[in-house]
């Protein structure tokens, strides 16, 4: 006869075992995580959002996700990744510029180093902790050191740039403030192949990294920062050939089709109002020779983000073959806005008195082979405002343009489908929400027993679930500054302050849900609210140890400082 105390005993032993195996089932179907950052995407430069380039890769996962139109990042890539990856603003991981753009009356402070700090915890180091496999293949530029390189920052493996950006087919720098195109791989320093195009070789070392640990059923969270569209703009050929004609009308007239095609998408609010970036060229104003060159430099472009949507589609393409797709979450997004440096002239010439420069490495803007190897290549601001169409200025201001990009999401967890919110989310919101779509927790501000930085950004992942609430109350007040250029969001609406604007060197107001083009400015019509949101700005600033800005401060001139281009 079976005693009662066996029967409970088995009993507690088969509880004890389901609950095991279950705990086992739900660890081995963890989802992946594939976060895709293009670097210097423009607000209208998918399919999705209204833009003539063919990228149906992202179209799938926007058709299969959801889309956020009213998604804002920094105005410049070190401190966009540093929020991105941390969730901690950029004035507390060490990020609040490039370091090639710190002039040295702030690198003297410990918060101004324009490299991530030993005060923030990595969203890949969070995920290895947990048992993640962790890639990152593309652009770091977060730390040249070895403790400051992405193989001590959480990820088991990496193919890393370590600067603001490298020519897409050959080790060489694009700038002459650097020596040497500065790759490493796990930690190392790294000789790309000879048949190197970088949107290819970032996806192929994502597919063979993920495939040497297919077998172990462990998941893995795959970063893979593009250099697409960063200059040099350069494109196979045969894409850029694509979308040959596609701009010979000019900026005036594809600012307008876009701005139409984001409406109709619902991007936008119908009627939206476009303001012309100061300072832009009138089309008609310029040569024939000139208009054919401005237009391939659009082409080649166009051509770029295309090569970059096909090379996603091999990455999807190869997780639906091992089974993984479905079990993928997905985020692809841009570490800013479009980038509207002039270092290419009207004629297509070297412009900024770097033509001996070029000459020394090779490189040259001809009509015939712009985009190809040995080929600088740069939309220059007037194309620009094409990108960012309908939205004003560009990258480094803080104006809609340079902070306001394409978010798209989808995978498990995501349960809206195929639509589109204008809900405001800002960039240290995506840590909290990815660890939360993996049930993650968050640190608090304690790390294996270490006082770091608090996370700040808001967890969102239960909007993506289908709730209807608000991501941020009306009365939460997010902060921003780079480079002088500062801007407070809260509700719908945005104070912005532009140092770098052409004649411009006041606050404005504006209503973002309704008026994202930035052209009603609502000071004198909402003075409390304005009063109000300056004083939160005011308060942002203190509270984060934000640096004024040295008096003359160019951006431009201190990354070419001591640097001799002739």
């Amino acid at each position: 006869m079976i005693s009662k105390s066996l029967i409970l005993t088995t009993a507690l032993l088969t509880l004890a075992a389901g609950s095991f195996n279950s705990a086992m089932a739900q660890q081995e179907t963890r989802p992946n995580i594939v976060l895709i950052l293009a670097d210097d995407l423009g607000f209208t430069d998918i399919s999705p959002f209204g833009s003539e380039i063919n990228t149906p890769n992202i179209a799938e996962l926007a058709t299969s996700g959801i889309s956020f139109t009213n998604y804002h990042t920094a105005g410049s890539c070190a401190p966009a990744r540093a929020m991105l990856l941390t969730g901690v603003d950029s004035h507390r991981n060490g990020v609040p510029n490039i370091p090639e753009a710190l002039p040295p009356e702030q690198q003297q402070y410990e918060n101004y180093q324009g490299v991530l700090n030993d005060k923030v915890v990595t969203l890949s180091t969070i995920l290895q902790d947990a048992g993640y496999h962790t890639y990152m293949t593309g652009k770091w530029h977060l730390g040249h050191t070895p403790e400051l390189l992405p193989s001590s920052r959480g990820f088991d493996r990496t193919i890393a740039m370590a600067d603001t950006g490298a020519d897409n087919w050959d080790q060489r720098p694009y700038l002459p403030i650097y020596e040497q195109a500065n790759w490493y791989a796990d930690g190392e320093r790294h000789a790309l192949p000879d048949d190197f195009y970088s949107s290819k070789y970032f996806i192929d070392k994502t597919i063979e990294f993920i495939a040497e640990n297919e077998a172990d059923d462990e998941p893995f969270f795959a970063y893979v920062p593009f250099q697409a569209v960063h200059m040099p703009v350069q494109a196979p050929k045969e894409f850029s050939d694509k979308y040959a004609g596609m701009y010979d009308e000019g900026w005036v007239v594809m600012r307008e089709k876009r701005r139409l095609a984001a409406e109709a998408a619902g991007v936008v609010p119908r009627d939206t109002e476009a303001v012309v970036t100061p300072g832009t060229l009138e089309w008609d104003s310029l040569s024939e020779e000139q208009k054919i060159h401005h237009a391939r430099r659009m082409e080649v472009y166009a051509g770029m983000v295309d090569a970059m949507d096909m090379h996603i589609g091999r990455l999807m393409d190869y997780l639906k073959e091992i089974g993984e797709f479905e079990n993928t979450i997905f985020v692809f997004t841009s570490d800013n806005g479009a980038e509207g440096s002039n270092l290419i002239g009207v004629n297509g010439q070297a412009a900024l008195g770097m033509g001996n420069w070029f000459d020394r490495v090779g490189y040259n803007s001809d009509l015939e082979t712009l985009g190809e190897a040995n080929s600088f290549n740069a939309i220059g601001p007037n194309n620009a405002t094409i990108a960012a169409s309908p939205l004003a200025y560009y990258k480094f201001y803080a104006s809609e343009g340079g902070l306001r990009v394409p978010l798209v999401m989808s995978g498990p967890g995501i349960s809206k489908q195929n639509e589109m919110t204008d809900e405001f989310v800002f960039v240290t919101d995506l840590t909290p929400t990815i660890l939360s779509l993996v049930d993650l927790a968050k640190h608090n501000g304690n790390w294996k027993g270490n006082s770091i930085e608090e996370i700040i950004g808001t967890d969102f992942s239960e909007f993506l679930q289908g709730s209807e609430s608000d991501i941020h109350s009306e009365s939460q007040a997010i902060g921003y500054e780079l480079g002088g250029n500062r801007a407070l969001f809260k509700g719908d609406y945005k104070l912005v302050f532009n140092r770098s604007a052409v004649n411009d060197r006041k606050w404005h107001l504006f209503n973002i849900k309704t008026d994202p083009g930035e052209a009603r400015d609502l000071e004198q019509i909402e003075p409390e609210r304005y009063a109000e949101m300056l004083a939160d700005y005011e308060a942002y600033e203190s509270s984060n140890n934000v640096l004024p800005m040295p008096e003359g401060y160019v951006q431009r001139r201190e990354i070419f400082r001591g640097v001799q281009l002739n």
